[in-house]
């Protein structure tokens, strides 16, 4: 499946997908961002997100991340 449709597929059930594969698409995202600083700050959001155990509070803080997956449409 190619990155944009999975990122529709994303936006489009946001609720019904695992944060961890949320995490995996921003991840892949992240390669597309142009200012190295924004690259880094989203890895470092990933990377503090993975390390929470409770399912509820990935998913909120997932939610924080969205505009990144709106982004990347945008600009397909």
């Amino acid at each position: 499946m190619l990155l944009q449709d999975e990122v529709k597929q994303i936006l489009g059930n946001f609720d019904n997908i695992s944060s961890d594969k949320i995490l995996e698409i921003l991840a892949q995202i992240q390669h597309h961002l142009k200012s190295n600083i924004t690259q880094q700050y989203l890895q470092g959001k990933i990377q503090a997100i993975m390390y929470i155990n409770d399912d509820a509070e990935k998913k909120k803080l997932c939610k924080n991340l969205k505009p990144y997956l709106e982004w990347y449409l945008q600009g397909m």
